[in-house]
């Protein structure tokens, strides 16, 4: 054949110099759509076009018609698998029917006759780091393009020299699919039409060369929206809409509520769940997510939660991270179902009236080898520097947050949890290590910000736009900040110069409140004001109270263990610390086994210790936990006022020889609808303990946390108290009560008289 340019230089004849041969089979070629797929003979292709394919395993190609009539015969250029053919001026539109040497046959359209996939307006805000659809953009997409059925694949890797997509649909081999790069956005596409072995359910990943031409290793799909279990790493390609058929969502309802609730005054009660080991014996792959649906929704609605929290559920290489070094942060983890069947999960929790939290890890990220880490060769999502980008106490890596395309990269993967599948809320993990440059740094391992502070300014800004955007696109999501300093504003609106959470966790209360329970009662009078200092900062933020899975591990013991005594006041102490923390303002959070007193730490390789519920004990915690969530969502004054002083007020806050608290929780100022608690943190009865009442009349006990159904002693005041005219304690009346060992007294007024 004639060798023929274009105004442009463009080689036209179907011959190619041995070098570029090469370049195409060792999958090297930097621009393999200036050479395969059709190209134009002459001015305007007035001498037809050239036809060039890279299928190294084929045996011989021919090029056919739409109906399958032979065009013509491609001739081989190198008998690696390269093969070319010339067709006429006007030629009608071809497929390539492929004779692979293994016997089998394709006929598929060619990948490389397809023009440029992403618009312009996608590429210019990818590289804005304002697409916050990346789920639907970057990744593989199945699609129809030019009425041919196939998946879209496309990566941002600027700087790799070459990108090819791998997968169960070419063998694995680089040169069958090179990319075509878009300038200057750095992203890669190719389209794959279904003819080619391209579907839903295919493995694939992508085969990358660094900037100097070396090889790296093969890599996952960063915004993959499926993947294969592990200890295998693939990415898998996903069907759109969660499925074929696409998922039906029954949330219309709970959708529609949640975006008109005040978050602030409503009842918050969250059960934490790391969803493996809550199955344990139960956990099969192909059913995780449907068993899950069929016993945890039930169990959880049954004890009162109004949301389960889960660790992670992104998918994550090493399941001993709980879900903390995530790498595919759009795909729910394999190890419990596929997507749809997540989506079916909360789904049926939405109908069940339950929430669903997931946390979300945008501080860090793991080094295995198929992950970002270097993804193309140089520090792409994270930075250059070990002193900004390599997280000392995981030995992972930090996120860039001042590039543009990685700030776009997590804002979509958090509104894809939000949007694609309904959660209700992300609970932002490790925001500490995130806000503060020399977090966990000596001196001089920590480069300073550009004002030449610790505060790590792109993170902060990042924050801000992640719970601005969040806010501004799913009403009534929440967002829920693990941050553990005295940073101001965690929950102030970014207008105000906050960085905009809905919550934060409470670290300061749960440590000082722990700390005082594993005291032995005879020494509290000396620590009273861990239970009291909560309240000195309660309404600087809107917390949440959290017994996490933090508090059970490495050593710490079980949420029993941590209280001294015998197994009694073990259990009775226990009783007596989840009446506090359910009746002090603030949300909730208790960990998975803690309503059962388990006495072993939790293991992540385990399950829980469901059979500990034959013993009376500990089916009492359990019996307990679901009257305090019963009985805050009852009463208002438990909740509506949770993050305002007007809804507290200290009666006894200073009985520090006693070890004894009392406070009153109001629904409204000035409202009838009062709670009076009462603490005693020692193993003695106390009886005829004084305490101030701000009504007169009768004062009903609706929970004592050491009534004998949650096997206590059963000491108590009969079920309802009458005032005194005797004021005490600033109020007008009093009341004479019994105070049990180790235990909470909940007492509702109930009028004037009895």
């Amino acid at each position: 054949m004639n060798h023929t340019e274009d105004s442009t230089g463009t080689r036209h004849d179907s011959a190619l110099p041995a070098q570029e041969l090469q370049a195409l089979l060792s999958a090297r070629h930097r621009d393999p759509f200036s050479v395969l797929g059709p190209h134009a003979v002459g001015a305007d292709g007035a001498d037809g076009v050239v036809i060039r394919a890279c299928l190294p395993g084929a045996g011989s190609v021919g090029l056919v018609d739409a109906g399958g009539k032979e065009l013509a015969p491609m001739e081989v250029l190198h008998a690696g698998g390269i093969f070319a053919a010339r067709l006429g001026a006007r030629a009608p539109g071809y497929r390539l029917r492929i004779r692979w040497r293994d016997g089998s046959e394709q006929c598929s359209a060619d990948p490389y006759a397809f023009g440029l996939l992403l618009g312009e307006m996608d590429l210019y805000l990818i590289a804005e780091g304002r697409h916050l659809e990346l789920g639907s953009c970057l990744g593989a997409q199945w699609r129809r393009v030019d009425s041919v059925q196939g998946v879209r694949f496309a990566v941002w890797a600027p700087n790799a020299q070459r990108v090819s997509v791998i997968g169960d649909f070419n063998g694995w081999l680089a040169a069958r699919h090179p990319m075509r790069l878009r300038h200057p956005s750095g992203v890669w596409e190719l389209f794959v039409p279904a003819e080619m072995g391209a579907r839903p359910g295919c493995r694939y990943k992508f085969d990358l060369l660094d900037p100097a031409g070396h090889a790296l290793p093969d890599k996952a799909d960063p915004v993959a929206l499926a993947t294969e279990a592990p200890p295998a790493t693939a990415s898998v390609i996903a069907a759109p809409g969660l499925g074929a058929p696409p998922f039906a969502w029954h949330d219309k309802d709970w959708m529609q509520r949640r975006a008109e609730a005040d978050r602030y005054a409503t009842p918050m009660s969250v059960y934490e769940v790391h969803a493996a080991s809550w199955l344990g014996a139960a956990n099969d792959p192909a059913s995780g997510w449907q068993t899950l649906a069929q016993r945890l929704v039930p169990y959880v609605a049954e004890l009162g939660f109004t949301h389960i929290e889960f660790l992670p559920v992104m998918e994550h290489p090493f399941g001993g991270s709980w879900g903390y070094q995530p790498l595919s942060l759009y795909a729910p983890t394999a190890r419990l179902g596929p997507p749809q069947a997540f989506a079916a999960f909360i789904d049926r929790c939405h109908q069940a009236g339950i929430g669903v939290i997931l946390d979300w890890v945008p501080a860090h990220f793991p080094t295995d080898p198929h992950g970002l880490g270097r993804f193309d060769g140089t520090a792409l999502y994270e930075h250059q520097d070990p002193r900004e980008g390599l997280h000392q106490d995981w030995n992972t890596l930090i996120y860039n947050l001042g590039r543009h395309e990685v700030r776009g990269f997590l804002l979509s993967g958090a509104l894809h949890w939000l949007e694609h599948f309904h959660a209700d809320g992300l609970r932002v993990d490790a925001v500490a290590s995130m806000l503060y440059r020399d977090y966990s740094r000596a001196a001089g391992q920590w480069v300073p910000n550009r004002f030449g502070g610790r505060e790590n300014l792109e993170a902060v800004s990042f924050l801000r736009e992640l719970n601005t955007v969040v806010h501004e696109r799913c009403p009534g999501a929440l967002t829920i900040a693990e941050e553990s300093t005295a940073w101001q504003g965690v929950t102030a609106s970014t207008a105000s110069g906050g960085l905009g959470f809905d919550f934060k966790w409470n670290m300061g209360w749960m440590h000082d409140t722990l700390r005082y329970l594993s005291h032995d009662p005879i020494h509290r009078a000396w620590h009273h004001q861990d239970m009291t200092f909560g309240l000195v900062y309660a309404w600087s933020e809107a917390f949440l109270l959290p017994l996490s899975h933090d508090e059970v591990v490495y050593g710490k013991g079980a949420m029993i263990g941590k209280c001294p005594g015998d197994a009694w006041q073990r259990f009775a102490g226990l009783r007596a610390y989840y009446g506090f923390m359910w009746m002090h303002p603030g949300k909730k959070l208790l960990f998975m086994g803690g309503e059962l007193a388990q006495w072993r730490e939790w293991n992540h390789d385990g399950e829980l210790d469901w059979a500990l519920l034959e013993h009376p004990m500990h089916r009492g915690v359990q019996a307990l936990v679901r009257d305090l969530n019963a009985l805050y969502r009852e009463l208002p004054a438990l909740h509506a006022l949770d993050h305002s002083p007007e809804g507290f007020q200290w009666v006894v806050g200073d009985d520090h020889q006693n070890s004894v608290f009392a406070w009153l929780r109001r629904a409204a100022p000035g409202s009838d609808e009062v709670v009076l608690v009462v603490v005693n943190m020692t193993p003695v009865p106390r009886h005829g303990y004084r305490v101030g009442a701000p009504l007169a009349g009768c004062w009903r006990e609706r929970l004592n946390t050491d009534a004998a159904c949650y096997g206590g002693s059963n000491v108590g005041n009969g079920g309802t108290v009458m005032t005194e005219a005797r004021p005490s304690h600033g109020q007008p009346a009093s009341l004479s009560l019994t105070l049990p060992p180790l235990a909470t007294l909940v007492l509702q007024y109930a009028g004037a008289r009895e």
